[in-house]
């Protein structure tokens, strides 16, 4: 006679669409204070509220194990978390784990390019939103360039399936940066990709509404001097890429503010402090740190509330849509 059939546990939502893609926070902390992602005065979760090194890797693994083919390590700052390379170098070896992928503002990576490839990291995306020193500072308030555009030039010798630059374009701040960045970009043959400025929380120094660049304006800009081809070309995340016709470089738009792209939205995100958000835009969450400290719980108890959790996942994003109520953490909160 035959035994009862397993029942098969998948991260599939209300809509049909299946998560094979988390962004894990490994700390809300950075050596950077950039204004469009914390207050200038941030309070940082305590100590006991984050996540151990080994309880990260424990839902990495729980996710894995439930079908997730790519995790991208996020913050604050992911490089500044204390003996981080220990947990990076046990999630490159996790078995079904087809890209591992890290987000940094680049100021760590002389130090980290060259570990970080060996240990399994396929590719880096890398903050740059300004060239000029000043203005970088300005931006991310404490940061030096040179350091950052040294940490550049040591990924690219790492050798990274790919690196990318994330820029936001802020009116007021780098609007006239828009060419130079691209044409910084194309000389190292690495990608670069625009993000609207996310409304999550609230800037300590202007508002968002005020600083906002569309990045169909973002793409004129590019135009007056590259023509674009837009690419077919799709990876885990929501950039929808355009190729500058005889370049390797792929140029990406992010717009979550002028356009949703949450049809086809394949990801959810871990904070630091172990919440499992299932939308950027939303505040639907469940608490994964629970169950990780409650000693009656088991690994496949953590797998059975990451499955339910798929019924939390809202259809979309509302960003700036008056009736309906706008998150109030930060990016740093957030992760990545």
């Amino acid at each position: 006679m035959a035994g009862p059939v397993a029942k098969t546990r998948e991260l599939i939502d209300r809509f049909g669409r299946r998560v094979d893609y988390i962004r894990l926070s490994v700390t809300d902390r950075c050596d950077f204070r950039c204004v469009y992602c914390m207050t200038e005065e941030m309070q940082f979760v305590p100590r006991h509220q984050v996540l151990t090194l080994e309880e990260l890797y424990a839902v990495a693994r729980a996710f894995t194990e439930l079908g997730v083919r790519r995790i991208r390590l996020t913050g604050g700052e992911p490089l500044v978390r204390s003996n981080v390379m220990h947990l990076i170098e046990r999630l490159g070896k996790l078995p079904g784990l087809d890209e591992l992928l890290l987000t940094t503002n680049g100021n760590q990576l002389v130090k980290y390019a060259g570990p970080l490839r060996a240990a399994g990291v396929n590719r880096i995306n890398i903050s740059l939103d300004s060239l000029d020193a000043g203005r970088f500072r300005r931006i991310s308030r404490v940061g030096r360039l040179e350091r950052v555009l040294a940490g550049i030039a040591a990924a690219v010798n790492a050798g990274f399936d790919r690196l990318r630059l994330n820029s936001v374009i802020m009116r007021g701040y780098n609007e006239d940066e828009v060419l130079p960045l691209v044409e910084y970009a194309l000389a190292r043959d690495i990608d670069i990709a625009f993000i609207e400025e996310m409304p999550l929380g609230e800037a300590s120094d202007h508002a968002r509404e005020d600083t906002t660049c569309s990045n169909a304006w973002v793409r004129e800009q590019i135009e007056s001097r590259y023509p674009l081809l837009d690419s077919a070309v799709k990876t885990a995340g929501p950039s929808r890429y355009a190729q500058v016709i005889g370049r390797k470089s792929r140029i990406g738009f992010i717009s979550p503010v002028t356009h949703n792209f949450c049809a086809d939205c394949n990801r959810v995100r871990v904070t630091v402090e172990g919440r499992l958000l299932l939308c950027l835009g939303n505040e639907h969450s469940m608490d994964l740190r629970a169950i990780l400290r409650d000693s009656g719980k088991s690994h496949e108890d953590l797998k059975d509330v990451m499955v339910a959790a798929m019924e939390l996942k809202p259809e979309r994003h509302y960003f700036y849509e008056k009736d309906h109520a706008q998150p109030v953490r930060l990016m740093n909160m957030t992760g990545g």
